[in-house]
């Protein structure tokens, strides 16, 4: 699988024909948006251009993976079209994130199973075994 992301998908963001990224007018996260978005946290806080640089290149990334992903998911389910469901659900299991407003009876809540007492005594004891 060299190319995960169906034909008809275009991730923002993503590196063109030169493997240069597009330009900021693309962005789904501009520099002006980052900003409203401090001044709405702390209005006396101001970002230095390289944390600015480097808090959009993570927003992009973190979109192209979740694109990816549900690219992905909507492969496994052997559909060309990506929806809603298949970002919603890998947001859901990889990120623990709900987004309001698109709420599904289809996706129920998954949560890893805690590890119990026992479990992590024998743990422990593998551990301690293992180092000697």
């Amino acid at each position: 699988m060299a190319n995960s992301i169906p034909a008809a998908v275009k991730v923002v963001g993503t590196p063109g024909p030169a493997g240069r990224s597009s330009p900021e007018g693309s962005q789904v996260l501009s520099k002006k948006k980052l900003q409203d978005l401090v001044r709405e946290i702390d209005p006396n806080e101001q970002l230095d251009e390289d944390v600015e640089e480097m808090l959009l290149q993570i927003a992009d990334d973190f979109i192209e993976s979740v694109v990816t992903a549900a690219c992905q998911l909507a492969r496994h389910r052997k559909s060309n079209t990506l929806e809603v469901k298949d970002v919603q659900l890998h947001l859901e299991r990889q990120w623990n994130m709900w987004i309001p407003g698109y709420g599904s009876d289809e996706i129920r809540p998954f949560k890893k199973a805690c590890t119990t007492e026992a479990h992590k005594q024998r743990m422990a004891l593998i551990r301690k075994t293992t180092k000697k």
